[in-house]
């Protein structure tokens, strides 16, 4: 493991997590991530690179825009911020490697669709389907077999009959996005689906405590969670499915 070569991903995870926000605010209205140039989206002035930086100039901004005073919602830092660590993760755990940049490119498209699905409920097919494509080549030319291919067709099948039996619990996109896991995980992307799902638990037993029987028609985004599942999966995958396999 090198921490040094983590250190210096955090940098350029930055710069990735500052794009993904472009992408997760403009994919779902239909706009171009190219052009035009950051701007409020409230009063639509155009940010200066100094109001530009990644984590930095939300703090010396105090959350606010410069021209308008318009609060800026903490998810913008907060992709920032995890995009940046995730992807030092991924050289801290899988060195100078080509895993390091599949298991990197990973991550950031889990962080692009947990922020869409968290802001407008949707998991774009623009964003998930060619990243999943993309992972399952990359997976297959790197460590050539049959697993990612499984995988991938088997998390979205499991998926796709869960949303049949509860559509109103599972929406099309987060079948979808078990393609992406299940092409990056293979063998332990069960352990992903679980973790997704058990930790999808928390915010359910909330709504039913506090809303009783109405708690049925209030949806939650599940992608989230299952990014969740995928990192949880991509960084201790192996270990937990060997000590299940173990124990049982």
């Amino acid at each position: 493991m090198s921490f040094s070569l983590a250190a210096i991903a955090l940098v350029p995870g930055l710069a990735f997590g500052s794009f993904l926000n472009v992408v997760a605010a403009r994919v779902p209205r239909k706009r171009s991530i190219v052009s035009p140039a950051s701007a409020c989206m409230n009063c639509g002035t155009e940010l200066a690179w100094y109001d530009n930086v990644p984590v930095v100039s939300y703090l010396v901004l105090r959350g606010r825009c410069r021209g308008c005073g318009t609060s800026i919602g903490v998810i913008y830092p907060a992709v920032e911020l995890l995009a940046a660590l995730l992807v030092a993760a991924c050289f801290l755990v899988f060195g100078f490697s080509g895993d390091a940049f599949v298991a990197s490119f990973f991550c950031l498209t889990l962080v692009t669709v947990s922020a869409t699905d968290l802001s407008h409920r949707i998991v774009p097919n623009v964003v998930v389907l060619p990243a999943a494509a993309i992972v399952l080549v990359a997976q297959t030319v790197l460590h050539p077999s049959l697993e990612w291919a499984l995988g991938a067709f088997g998390a979205s099948l499991f998926l796709f009959l869960a949303a049949l039996a509860y559509p109103k619990g599972m929406g099309m996109g987060d079948v979808k996005l078990a393609l992406l896991l299940g092409a990056m995980l293979g063998r332990t992307v069960p352990v992903a689906l679980m973790v997704g799902m058990i930790a999808a638990l928390v915010p359910s037993i909330v709504l039913f405590a506090r809303h009783g029987s109405k708690a049925r028609k209030m949806g939650i985004p599940f992608a989230p969670f299952l990014a969740l599942g995928g990192i949880v999966a991509l960084f201790f995958g192996d270990d937990l499915l060997d000590a299940y396999l173990t124990f049982f």
